[in-house]
């Protein structure tokens, strides 16, 4: 760029240098000179405007004017001199140096703003985390389950994706028969009515009415979000849905309970759960992970009133 500056200071003391010959006495070959130089002047120009379109290709000219203008020629008025060839060139080398000069700036512009966005993505993007690395057992391979984030130090792991999507729900046939038997089952009536919904899902639930014992709990849920069974409603939902051979939506709702609250009354149910759902859809790694939390968190479940099913989900795992 600097060269071409250059350039253009030595054209134009050119131009100056063949209208000081026409002035001194030379007539012809000055005036060849001239058309000569204005020659080279159009074709400089030319390639600045070609420069400027692929440079910023813009149809509008909002940011940059479409086409490289000459000044105006001044308006002469009595007692001024007329323009001369000279001048003339002059003012159109000043107009070629003011756009090469904008052309430049604009350049280093984008240049910089490029390597500044490209240093931020090269900051943000996240690290490849081996896939076969053993994986800890710890709350955060539970958490990213779900998808949530980890708080633990980042350590190599395998990414765990989320439990497959949900079957869809298998089609009850809506007998006469079947609708006279989920009558037959009574709600409860006491003065907790959030009790009466857990209770009356709990019903559906031990009578197989899964389909039904569902609808009723997620109900429950959503109507009373902070009530003291919510930790039962959950588990007994994931329960639903596991034995309707649906073990991808119950092991939603039994992470769902065991992040909710670990210390809940069935957190350590749910999370049991959670290893028998992995289990059933042959996701040994996802299973081991929740064994061994469980083991961890609540030994004295593991040890006791669990125990048996603990036993039962650990046999025939492969579990490191």
């Amino acid at each position: 760029m600097k060269r071409t500056f250059g350039a253009m200071r030595t054209t134009r003391w050119l131009a100056t240098a063949a209208a000081v010959s026409i002035f001194a006495g030379g007539a012809v070959p000055a005036f060849a000179q001239d058309a000569n130089t204005g020659a080279r002047l159009n074709k400089v120009e030319s390639e600045v405007r070609a420069l400027q379109r692929k440079v910023f290709p813009g149809a509008d000219g909002k940011f940059f004017e479409p086409e490289i203008t000459s000044k105006p020629a001044p308006v002469t008025t009595p007692g001024q001199p007329t323009s001369t060839p000279v001048t003339d060139l002059l003012m159109r080398m000043d107009a070629v140096e003011a756009r090469m000069a904008q052309l430049t700036s604009q350049v280093e512009q984008n240049t910089n703003r490029i390597g500044q966005l490209e240093a931020k993505l090269a900051a943000g993007a996240p690290a490849a985390m081996p896939m076969d690395a053993a994986p800890p057992a710890s709350q955060s391979n539970l958490n990213a389950m779900s998808g949530g984030a980890s708080t633990a130090p980042a350590t190599p792991r395998p990414v765990v994706a989320a439990p497959l999507p949900a079957a869809p729900a298998r089609p009850v046939a809506a007998t006469s028969s079947r609708i006279e038997a989920v009558k037959a089952i009574v709600k409860p009536q006491s003065a907790d009515a959030g009790d009466d919904e857990y209770s009356y899902g709990f019903r559906l639930w031990e009578a197989k009415f899964y389909p039904e014992a569902q609808q009723q709990l997620k109900m429950y849920l959503e109507k009373y979000p902070k009530h003291v069974r919510g930790s039962w409603g959950r588990n007994l939902l994931g329960r639903a849905y596991l034995d309707d051979n649906n073990p991808s939506e119950a092991a939603k709702w039994f992470l769902q309970n065991f992040q909710a609250d670990k210390r809940g009354d069935r957190a350590s149910d749910s999370l049991l759960y959670l290893a028998v759902s992995m289990k059933q859809l042959k996701d040994t790694k996802r299973a081991c992970i929740a064994l061994a939390e469980f083991s961890e968190t609540y030994a004295a479940e593991a040890a006791g009133r669990l125990s048996g099913l603990y036993n039962s989900t650990r046999s025939g795992l492969s579990c490191s």
